[in-house]
């Protein structure tokens, strides 16, 4: 249950008190305190999606060139964008484990199994539960979103 529901519903850790809450994020999968390899923060993440996002747009206007005027070209350019993003996303955080964003910001996605590429699957989910918007934004007390729990990944700092 606690694998689907999250860490949240499952309970006090094997040997700890009921209140006693971790001493860091990521302290309970193995990860250290502060450093490489801890546990990104939140302003890294976001502004990594951010640039991510510039990248795709600015990508789509060299084939679409945006008209503010004219709504069926915008309709046509933002679709475009979320497919540019999609690939932006998706082919590097599979093989690299960071999408450009993420290299910008000195982050990487890393498999809580060991495994050193992330994988198309997973990749997959992940953007399509990044464009939902909550389910990135909603952590555990380990910094996990619920994308990352639900593909087994954690997003760490590479530097």
């Amino acid at each position: 249950m606690a694998r689907w529901t999250g860490e949240w519903l499952s309970g006090p850790r094997p040997g700890a008190d009921a209140g006693d809450p971790p001493r860091w994020r990521g302290e309970r999968l193995g990860l250290p305190e502060q450093g490489i390899g801890s546990v990104a923060g939140g302003g890294s993440r976001l502004l990594g999606l951010v640039i991510d996002l510039v990248v795709a747009s600015l990508l789509t206007s060299l084939f679409i060139r945006p008209d503010l005027q004219d709504t069926a070209t915008m309709q046509s350019y933002n679709l475009w964008s979320i497919g540019v993003w999609a690939v932006v996303t998706v082919v590097p955080a599979s093989f690299f484990g960071f999408t450009p964003g993420m290299f910008a910001t000195g982050i990487r996605v890393a498999r809580l199994d060991g495994a050193q590429m992330v994988g198309v699957p997973r990749a997959i989910v992940r953007a399509a539960l990044t464009f939902v918007i909550i389910p990135a934004a909603i952590r555990n007390a380990d910094g996990r979103s619920w994308l990352d729990r639900l593909t087994g990944t954690v997003v760490v700092r590479m530097r």
